[in-house]
Order: structure tokens, then sequence, then C-alpha cells
């Protein structure tokens, strides 16, 4: 099952260029599950600081441009950060019957193999040419190998926390999670290594990729109203620099910003913890393609899950 969909653009008011120092930023790893940045002393609800005013022009259409319109302010306290905050595992929110971890490798692998009986949802074997090291690596499921590819949120769901989503609702934090704009396939001990940095403390070893990087964490924050912090700012411009005319990645974000009053629309996401709240919701039994289908409701794989 793949995702694809046009790119709806974002359409900067002014570009920001930042101005750098004389010392260069080495990028390390933490696996602490906290970003190794030093928190900036600023309470959660801080007004945004003002992005920088371009000295030079960027064109609009840039990922450098779109920088610019990200607001810039101190990263909020971990406090309260729970991976289950962003729905529990993997969720079908695009209705097609496949969850997203099974959606996202049937879109980065090639000649990928699916579970017999599972309608092409369950991926088995594939081959992911990893954007982050650069290198090819064949998946193969099971208890042993499924970890060597790894779904990544480009930006990670603590960053997120500390950068926005806390004031979001339940929902949309689900959809964020879930949105096929922020995740990758890749290498599964890198994504390990990278926990939850940002730009300022994790970029991909693989140079080649580190505008297509950034500039789609940009496009995701930008999208969602997520700020970054200065230091991260700077590390992003720094990339953009060698690379001004990066485009934002093709492919739109598949939620609406908070805010925005999406999360009341008749298509938000239909969640059922289990069978028995999908009993409880009279929707039992529930098949798939319908509302809140979920494959761990259908353990012999016919299509129809709580069925008893």
């Amino acid at each position: 099952m793949r995702i694809a969909g046009p790119l709806r653009p974002v359409v900067a008011l002014a570009a920001a260029l930042v101005v750098l120092g004389g010392c260069e930023t080495t990028y390390g790893s933490d696996t602490s599950g906290t970003a190794a940045e030093v928190p900036a002393d600023a309470p959660a609800d801080a007004p945004a600081d003002a992005p920088a005013e371009d000295p030079g022009g960027a064109r609009p259409d840039t990922a450098l441009a779109a920088l610019g319109e990200v607001a810039v302010r101190g990263r909020a306290p971990q406090t309260g950060y729970d991976r289950d905050l962003f729905g529990a595992g993997w969720v079908d929110t695009d209705r097609n019957g496949c969850d997203t971890r099974n959606d996202v490798l049937a879109r980065d692998l090639t000649g990928e193999t699916f579970k017999p009986g599972t309608h092409d949802c369950v991926v088995v074997s594939g081959t992911l040419a990893d954007p982050y090291s650069g290198t090819t690596i064949e998946f193969r499921r099971g208890q042993d190998t499924s970890d060597d590819v790894q779904i990544d949120h480009v930006v990670a769901l603590s960053d997120a926390w500390q950068k926005g989503a806390q004031g979001w609702d339940d929902a949309t934090r689900t959809a964020f999670a879930n949105d096929p704009a922020n995740l990758l396939a890749v290498d599964g001990p890198l994504n390990q290594q990278k926990s939850d940095g940002d730009a300022a403390t994790w970029l991909p070893p693989n140079r080649a990729y580190r505008c297509d990087y950034v500039a789609r964490q940009v496009a995701v924050k930008l999208h969602y109203g997520l700020w970054m912090t200065a230091a991260e700012r700077d590390a992003t411009a720094r990339v953009l620099a060698d690379c001004p005319d990066q485009p934002l990645p093709d492919g739109a974000p598949a939620a609406d910003p908070p805010g925005t009053g999406a999360q009341d629309a008749p298509d938000a996401p239909v969640l059922y913890a289990d069978c028995a709240a999908v009993r409880a919701a009279g929707a039992a039994p529930i098949r798939r393609g319908d509302p809140g289908f979920d494959p761990a409701f259908d353990g012999d794989g016919d299509g129809v899950g709580c069925e008893s």
C-alpha cells in the first residue's frame, strides 16, 4: 500500500538567513531519551521571537525561505511526555486497512513482499536504500531482524512535545505521529542513535541527504506550528547554506495544523483502544476499511475484527 499525494506548498512571507559565528557545531548522538541541547530558559508560553531579517534574500519556494517563518523559542520542559500521548503505537489513520508502519515500509522499500492473507498490508521483506547511511539494507520481518529497519519520526515526538505539541489534543497528536510526511524507513541503529535529537544535536551521517532531511523538518514544523530553538534554527540554516535552492519535500502533511478546528471535522480519525471499545461503541464486528479498524483487531486476517 503506497502513500502519495501532492505537496500543499508553504508560502513564506519573509526568508531568513542566520548570521553564523566562527565556531563549528559538532553533531553527536544522545540515547538518553532527551535531546542533548541545553534548554533555553524560557517558559512554554513565552512569546515567539521574530524571524531574523534576510540580509540577502532567498527564493520564496525554498526550505531556506520557509525557515524564516518557523518561530524561535526556548525548549519547554519534557515533563509529562509519554509516547502513548501520541496514540497507542501505529494507527490506521488513513483508514486504508493497514497500520502506518506497514504503509511506510511499502512506500520506502523496493521489491517488497507481503504476508499472505493480509491484503498486501503486512510487509515481510524488501530492500531499503537507507537515506541516513547511504547504504542498502535487506529487510526481513522477524523477531531478530525487523528492527534492522525502523520508522523514524523526522521531527521526533519528544522534540515536538517540547516545542508545541503539549497544547494539542489527542487526535492531533495521533495524526502527527502517523503522518507520512514526517516518517521515513531508515537504518535501525541510526534511528536509535538519533533518539529525540533535533538538527542542533543530530544529522544523518550521509551528508548527501542532510539538505533533504532538514528541509523536511522545516516543512513539518511550519505546517504544525511547532517552533525551533535558536541553536536548532542556526544548525538548520548552516545545512541549507550549502543548498540554498533546496525545495520543501513532496508530500503534504496529512493533518491540518492544530488550532484550525480540523480535529472537529467529520473526517477526524476514529480510534479504538481495543475490541472492548469497538463493542462499546456499537461498531463490532468491525471490517477492514471501516473507521477505526486496526489490523490488531483481526487475529485471523480475514478482514473482519472483533467478531466475538
